[in-house]
């Protein structure tokens, strides 16, 4: 998946120079091309028909199940990164949440199972097992 994202991003960065000042960069993974200039600019955000047919052409080459979603995908990373105990302020801006009290309702549950094996690990180490 890395791969073919360092891909897209070699394919835009070459399709902003080519057109010049007729992209408006807006800091998009998936940014409107060339092609069909849209009210004389490319760069701006894709219609959504346009990025689900290129994620269905990525998840076949990947081989992935046709059930796996670009938001499942999304979904993991947001899990991954909190679990791994990144800062929940950096996740969040990171997926652009409006605030990481957003980031954490959605996704702290899975946090909770690791707050209580680190608080049944410490237990463990103080002798009071049997209380948690």
């Amino acid at each position: 998946m890395l791969n073919a994202l360092k891909r897209q991003r070699k394919r835009q960065d070459a399709e902003r120079e080519r057109l010049g000042s007729t992209w408006t960069d807006h800091d998009l993974v998936f940014a409107r091309d060339g092609f069909k200039l849209y009210r004389g600019e490319a760069g701006g955000p894709q219609g959504p028909e346009k990025v689900s047919a290129r994620w269905r052409i990525l998840r076949t080459r990947l081989k992935l199940p046709e059930e796996f979603r670009i938001h499942d995908w999304r979904h993991s990373k947001v899990t991954n990164d909190l679990e791994a105990g990144e800062n929940p302020v950096e996740v969040s801006a990171n997926v652009r949440h409006h605030s990481p009290g957003y980031t954490m309702a959605r996704y702290g549950h899975s946090r909770k199972n690791g707050a209580r094996r680190l608080a049944a690990s410490g237990a463990n180490r103080l002798g009071l097992s049997s209380l948690v």
